[in-house]
């Protein structure tokens, strides 16, 4: 994070989230819990529900990539200007469960004006860490609030 860079908004980073999370009904279908949002960050967690499984019992990688991807948006437009994604690439380490509970960090590691890198880490409930993720958003001039 970088809190010399101004983000032009005096908006906080938990109105932002709230407003964006009220209207995103995929996050809400996975049932991701908003745990902790700040400038450049988001921590969020889920629990492995049947439906999220593979065909080898395991959790999903696309709701792995979901749940990373929803706390990435949360982080990079927690400065208030609106921000898409670029770029995005994810590592899977370990398979997640049936009844995991997982915890989707993302903190970000650069900010410029027009631009944002992020690291997203996704652990189970005993810290094993299940995917890595960097994402790269495109930060816009319009303003979210």
């Amino acid at each position: 994070m970088n809190p010399s860079f101004p983000s032009g908004n005096t908006h906080s980073a938990a109105a932002v989230q709230a407003l964006m999370a009220q209207q995103d009904t995929f996050s809400q279908l996975l049932g991701l819990q908003v745990d902790e949002v700040g400038a450049g960050y988001c921590r969020l967690h889920f629990v492995v529900r049947p439906d999220m499984l593979n065909g080898f019992g395991a959790l999903h990688g696309g709701v792995t990539f979901a749940a990373a991807d929803s706390a990435f948006a949360f982080a990079c437009n927690s400065h208030g200007r609106q921000s898409v994604g670029l770029t995005v690439t994810i590592d899977y380490l370990e398979a997640g469960r049936l009844g995991d509970i997982i915890t989707v960090e993302a903190r970000e590691e650069s900010l410029k004006h027009k631009i944002g890198v992020y690291q997203v880490r996704a652990v189970n409930q005993n810290g094993v860490a299940l995917a890595l993720f960097k994402g790269t958003a495109y930060r816009t001039s319009n303003e979210i609030l």
